[in-house]
């Protein structure tokens, strides 16, 4: 993939051929006889070659009707990228992607945005973003991420290690994505047991999962208004990881098949979605994360990934927001005055189970 923003994740440091019609030959009633027409008559022939076109003259140029083979007619051009992405998903049936219920983008911005996410993460090659596409169409019909968003997880497993906020202009709700920023959080320095959280992949894969969908539900694409292009994107999202008081720096094998597993997971089904990403709280022996990110991220977006050793500088790094003082909205911890994520954040659904 190319120039992918893509919701990469690390979980611990650790078209049918024109056939030519038969051609028309005009014949004089059978009553009467032969005669000259007033005016000449000519019939318009059609070839897979050349467009149809109803004659106005006598005659045609031989030259006019010469070809090099490589003309296509108009009728003939072939679909724009997005129309080919609609009907690559039509064919293989998957219904949504992010929520996002699949129709001809034509006349869907929500389907425009999501087709146009997969040509720009891979810098507008088209069969590179069928492929991802299908792939995701796979994915997305053998796990269901709908379903995961609505399911259960384990309080002892995952309370408190991940949530969603959302900050608008004034606080106010809003409907211009440039006055709305998402945030992920993952605090995956608040492991209480590595066994526990990352022993069992599946569901460690499924949570953060839902943690995403539930992210997407707030990013709101099914409502978006405005297109997208390779240059204008507004629907994305900011991710943060804190690792403060990490206790498990040697990354046992389980965490780091999850943060491995995550990183391929969110690569290929989340392009596009990742508008800068924070690591804070990092310890120094790191390394071998971002070893794993080499291997599946595109450099230009891991130019988009900043480690910070205090995450009380976070804060700062929104200054230029269009959103009037958005970094005073984060938690006090992270240099903000807004209030604790327990308290303003979501999380997926719980269970004491």
């Amino acid at each position: 993939m190319s120039d992918a923003n893509k919701t990469t994740d690390v979980v611990a440091p650790a078209d049918a051929p024109v056939v030519a019609p038969e051609p028309v030959t005009a014949t004089a009633p059978a009553t009467e006889p032969a005669a000259k027409p007033e005016a000449p008559v000519t019939t318009a022939i059609t070839s897979a070659t050349e467009p149809t076109a109803t004659a106005t003259t006598t005659t045609a140029a031989p030259a006019a009707t010469e070809t090099t083979g490589d003309a296509k007619p108009e009728t003939e051009q072939e679909a724009s990228p997005l129309a080919q992405l609609w009907e690559a998903a039509k064919n293989h049936g998957h219904p949504e992607i992010w929520g996002v219920p699949l129709a001809d983008p034509a006349n869907h911005i929500p389907s425009q945005i999501v087709f146009q996410k997969y040509l720009n993460a891979n810098d507008g090659d088209l069969a590179k973003a069928r492929d991802q596409l299908i792939k995701t169409l796979d994915w997305r019909k053998k796990s269901d991420p709908l379903d995961l968003v609505r399911r259960m997880y384990s309080k002892s497993k995952f309370e408190g290690l991940g949530f969603v906020t959302t900050y608008v202009v004034d606080g106010k709700e809003v409907d211009e994505p440039e006055e709305r920023e998402i945030f992920t959080w993952n605090i995956y320095g608040g492991v209480k047991s590595i066994d526990e959280t990352f022993g069992n992949l599946e569901e460690f894969i499924n949570w953060r999962v839902a943690l995403m969908e539930l992210a997407l539900q707030e990013l709101n694409i099914c409502g978006a208004i405005k297109p997208i292009t390779a240059d204008y994107d507004p629907y994305k999202l900011f991710q943060v990881h804190d690792y403060k008081s990490i206790s498990f720096l040697r990354s046992p094998p389980h965490v780091k098949s999850a943060s491995a597993e995550t990183i391929k997971v969110f690569a290929q089904n989340y392009p596009e979605l990742l508008k800068e990403k924070f690591f804070v709280n990092v310890p120094a022996i790191m390394g071998f994360v971002y070893g794993f990110m080499k291997l599946f991220v595109a450099p230009k977006t891991i130019k988009k990934f900043h480690p910070m050793s205090n995450g009380a500088n976070l804060a700062k790094e929104f200054a230029e927001s269009r959103i009037k003082g958005l970094g005073e909205k984060l938690p006090a911890e992270y240099g903000g005055k807004g209030g604790e994520l327990k308290a303003v954040g979501k999380e997926p659904f719980l269970t004491a189970e």
